[in-house]
């Protein structure tokens, strides 16, 4: 059968685009990608990389009051939301035109439409043209999720948040995740008075316990009105804003009501089960090791597959599924000790195992220092810094490293890396420290705090 294409790629996210701009160019397949919003995908237009930006607005109050501690005379004038959200947009609509222009020169046909399966080796466009294709790709990623209560129609989620048109000044954060938690220390940071529900015991559940508690307690020393074992029970709009009733008796009225309570798998209405393809429990598309569905023709990478939900992860699998595909190298995406950041304030860098999950799997000692750090000491800040290595008692192999500091993002990266390589609790010790930083601690833990 003759196909109109080698590939057809449904999402234009970072896997998705990866995939097909590496079938184009290397590999010298015909292949066409359709994306029914805007090239980037959740990253580049509705996550990583706006709330970064984010973060990084946000940081400047605090860095004003050290300057100042430092000696400089400084004044803050008021945080303008409209000249920094016209820079993110023009910063997002730069990104967008280079994915769409690196795209096109590899070859790749783009269709800017919904496009949905008619059958294993058909894709159809949201005008009615069907395409076919030897492989098809499904990398449509995943969105915010929102429980059914009374008034949850009057809820934003993340996806809203770069799209104020004035800041709130009483923002509700619903949920207890890296989503919720980034942005509620973004806002308050920005000055928005920010209230956070999680219906848990404690907050960045899956995390680090120890860790998790460190971060807790910096939120709410830095203003954050963070109420665990709460639920809200209803949401109505009033005068004065929204009302919410919740289950500890706080009532109150804010100006938005952001829920960030998980996300599920884009699967909804993509013709993915009529066309043969299993899904899981939760709607994700289920796959293999190689990224292949249960229809031969069609494999599925990135967050429709709720394997590991980040970016340079789909990345990798949409990689992988090409070397597989369409190089005849059989290659597996490695979701073994992937590092990754929380950027909350301050940041929570994490990769391996918790001290929770290592002592489950044998006897383990635990390595950890709490510390003010130098520049923030200096400035009067009452920060505290913590790091903390897991070691495997019989190998002696860094299990799991955790660090709660500022640039905490920037340095398990680097940690990340002996850590992959199986580097022992003696490799760190043999490595000369580099005096004076934070990061230094990590090569100077010398006795275990407890072992387990």
């Amino acid at each position: 059968m003759a196909f109109d294409y080698d590939l057809f790629v449904i999402g234009g996210g970072s896997g998705g685009v990866r995939a097909a701009r590496l079938a184009a160019s290397e590999a010298g397949a015909k292949v066409a990608l359709a994306e029914e919003y805007r090239m980037g995908g959740t990253c580049v237009i509705r996550g990583c990389v706006p709330k970064k930006l984010m973060v990084f607005a946000s940081g400047y109050a605090g860095a004003m009051d050290d300057a100042r501690a430092f000696g400089w005379e400084v004044a803050a004038g008021g945080f303008d939301w409209p000249l920094f959200r016209g820079k993110l947009d023009a910063e997002l609509d730069r990104l967008e035109g280079i994915y769409r222009t690196n795209l096109q020169k590899a070859g790749v046909d783009i269709f800017d439409a919904r496009a949905t399966l008619a059958d294993p080796h058909t894709v159809r466009l949201a005008d009615g043209t069907e395409k076919t294709a030897r492989h098809i790709l499904v990398a449509t990623g995943g969105r915010p999720f929102v429980p059914e209560f009374p008034g949850a129609e009057h809820v934003i989620t993340s996806n809203e948040v770069f799209r104020f048109e004035a800041l709130p000044k009483r923002v509700l954060i619903v949920g207890g995740g890296y989503i919720a938690c980034e942005f509620a220390c973004i806002l308050n940071g920005l000055g928005v008075e920010v209230t956070q529900y999680y219906r848990g015991a404690q907050i960045l559940r899956g995390f680090d316990e120890e860790a998790r508690g460190h971060i807790a307690g910096a939120m709410c020393d830095n203003g954050i009105d963070l109420r665990v074992g709460t639920v809200v029970q209803r949401i109505d709009r009033v005068e004065e804003g929204l009302w919410v009733k919740s289950t500890d008796g706080h009532d109150a009225v804010y100006d938005e009501v952001l829920y960030a309570t998980g996300r599920v798998p884009n699967t909804e209405g993509l013709g993915l089960e009529q066309a043969g393809v299993k899904l899981r429990q939760n709607g994700a598309v289920e796959v293999d090791a190689y990224s292949q569905t249960s229809v031969p023709s069609i494999y599925a990478v990135g967050d429709v597959t709720d394997r590991v939900n980040l970016t340079p992860v789909a990345i990798r699998e949409g990689a992988a599924f090409v070397e597989t595909v369409f190089k005849g190298n059989a290659t597996r995406a490695d979701h073994a000790l992937v590092p990754g950041a929380v950027f909350t304030q301050p940041e929570f860098g994490t990769v391996g195992m918790t001290e929770e999950e290592a002592s489950a799997h044998g006897p383990i000692e635990v390595y950890a220092t709490a510390f003010r750090p130098m520049q923030t000491g200096f400035a009067g800040r009452e920060d505290r810094v913590l790091m903390k290595l897991i070691v495997c008692a019989r190998s002696r192999k860094v299990l799991g490293c955790h660090i709660v500091a500022d640039h905490a993002g920037e340095m398990i990266q680097l940690a990340a890396i002996a850590i992959k390589m199986g580097a022992t609790k003696e490799d760190f010790d043999r490595t000369v420290a580099v005096h004076p930083t934070m990061a230094e601690e990590l090569v100077t833990l010398k006795a275990p705090v407890r072992t387990g």
